[in-house]
């Protein structure tokens, strides 16, 4: 990185500065300063890339298969209405926390800095303290924060797809690793019952499909959620991991020694998840307000830093 003559100082993680600010530019993303969620943290963010776009699709309809499998192959035959009323309730609201969490976390500003904003006159404009260093990215002329870091990709998030993951988005992400996790063991717990009582029942008494037909269903649904649960198992402890020690996974990877005042354990929980322990934190909807959906953002490139 080449630098340009101020020096940034940043004790705390989540400090805001001047420096981060888009308020010159409505255009341009904007690093929080403060607990909680900022301003515009419910306008959307929407990047145009068609890898993402397919990768999220992909992953929205193999969590709608598993409803269906659940639903219509498994619970609705059943012939036990609480049992089936019961599951069926609590899969499919964990199925919408999932989507609704992925959707946040896809269309949510991550902490981008302003593209290009690495000009003499830009600089100049911030009147900051003689002798201070910032650094700069060559890759896209943006100055470059502490602890934040180029993303060369900016698809829609997506499982199996590179992220650009930030503080102001990595909630959702979150969220999203802990529902997807839930659901896939709850379906595997559903298919294995769903066989051990097809076995010793009449296969055309447990389901309204084939036999062969159900089995195949049931066969990719136990696939689909050991692969999903191990996946999103491993990213929601790494970035819890990450929260409670205050570090990104480049700095964990690096091992890098900090240099700033880390937020520790619950301190980090709550600064990532907008306030004390409540039932808040396992709600994707919290801070949505549908009327600043209508300003809407549209990026055609990556975005460039994510904090």
């Amino acid at each position: 990185m080449r630098n340009i003559v101020v020096r940034m100082q940043s004790p705390g993680h989540r400090q805001h500065h001047p420096l981060l600010s888009a308020d010159d530019d409505p255009e341009a993303g904007r690093v929080p300063g403060a607990l909680g969620p900022p301003a515009d943290h419910d306008r959307l963010w929407f990047i145009q890339d068609g890898c993402g776009i397919v990768c999220g699709v992909v992953t929205w309809f193999l969590v709608l298969y598993a409803d269906f499998v659940v639903n219509l192959v498994m619970l609705l035959p059943n012939k036990s209405f609480w049992y089936s009323m019961i599951n069926g309730a609590l899969f499919n609201f964990l199925a919408v926390m999932a989507l609704a969490s992925h959707l946040r976390a896809m269309l949510s500003d991550p902490g981008a800095v302003p593209k290009g904003n690495a000009t003499k006159e830009y600089v100049e404009s911030l009147q900051l303290t003689p002798g201070e260093v910032v650094y700069k990215c060559p890759k896209c002329c943006s100055i470059k924060p502490q602890r934040a870091h180029h993303c060369s990709y900016g698809p829609p998030l997506s499982l199996g797809q590179q992220l650009c993951v930030g503080e102001k988005n990595q909630r959702f992400f979150v969220l999203f690793t802990m529902y997807i996790a839930l659901i896939s063991g709850y379906a595997l717990c559903l298919s294995f019952l769903q066989f051990y009582t097809c076995v010793h029942d009449q296969w055309n008494e447990c389901t309204d499909f084939s036999p062969p037909v159900a089995v195949m269903l049931m066969i990719f649904l136990c696939l689909e959620a050991i692969l999903f649960l191990t996946f999103t198992v491993v990213m929601f402890g790494t970035q819890i991991h990450s929260i409670c020690n205050d570090e990104t996974e480049i700095e964990r990877l690096k091992n890098e020694k900090p240099t700033w005042e880390r937020r520790m354990r619950w301190e980090g929980m709550k600064a990532v998840f907008g306030g004390p322990p409540s039932f808040l934190w396992f709600n994707p909807f919290t801070g949505l307000r549908l009327r600043r959906l209508l300003m809407t953002r549209t990026r055609r490139g990556g975005v460039e830093f994510s904090v």
